[in-house]
Parts: structure tokens; sequence; C-alpha cells
């Protein structure tokens, strides 16, 4: 479950999910639903396998995200659907989505980078907690 909310001249991501890789599977595609606002008719053709190393959880997170807008901005390919596996020290994932396509996609929010303002990722009794700031 994700949900924005605003911050000065920037968009917060929260995300809660009961595993970690599913905090970053979901904290993905809340990031991608900012950028297409009908995400859900994203068609999964492609498909961007992605292994990254950070010691910390928060800052690999941050990584994560980071990395898929890079893939995103380079290869102008939009991503609806993610599988995670986070182990100590890195992950390896994969995203699905398709080349942007105005006719098909509107694109809404141009996120400009994953700040490390207010970046947070806690462990809870009841699962995780995530939040991003992301630059717009």
């Amino acid at each position: 479950m994700y949900e924005t909310f605003e911050h000065t001249a920037d968009v917060g991501i929260r995300v809660r999910a009961a595993g970690l890789a599913e905090v970053f599977a979901e904290a993905a595609r809340a990031m991608f639903s900012l950028v297409v606002v009908n995400l859900d008719d994203v068609r999964a053709s492609q498909s961007a396998a992605i292994s990254l190393e950070a010691e910390e959880p928060d800052a690999l997170l941050r990584l994560w995200l980071a990395e898929l807008l890079y893939t995103f901005c380079v290869r102008r390919l939009v991503f609806a659907r993610f599988e995670v596996a986070v182990r100590p020290g890195g992950l390896t994932a994969t995203a699905w989505g398709e080349p942007i396509d105005p006719a098909r996609h509107h694109l809404d929010v141009e996120i400009k980078a994953i700040t490390w303002h207010g970046l947070k990722l806690e462990h809870h009794a009841d699962g995780w907690l995530a939040e991003v700031i992301v630059d717009i």
C-alpha cells in the first residue's frame, strides 16, 4: 500500500508493506504512479534486470529508486511491475514495463531526483514503513 504526500515543492511517497522486498516493489510502483497517471495500462512487454549494492537498507532503497529513474530517463521505459529480492548488502530485481507511448500513457509529474531529505525506512511490529521525497 502506498500514498503520496505534499512536501514544499517536492512530493513524498509513503509505503507500508509486510516485508522488505514488498516495500521496495511498492515504492517503485508509487514512484511510477506519479509519472504515469494510468499506470495500470502499462504493459509488461520489456524487462530490466537490476542488481545493486548498498550496506544500509535506506541507502539501498534510495539507490533502487534512483536506478529505476535513470533507466526510465535513458531507455524511455515506464515500469509498472516489480519483483525484488533484498539481501544483506544489496538487491536483485526485475522491473517490467514498456516504452513510453504518448498516445497511451498519460504522463504527469517529471521526477528530477530521489532525495536523501526525509528518507525513512523502518521496521515495526506490523511490517515496514518507508518514506521517500522525490524532487520534481
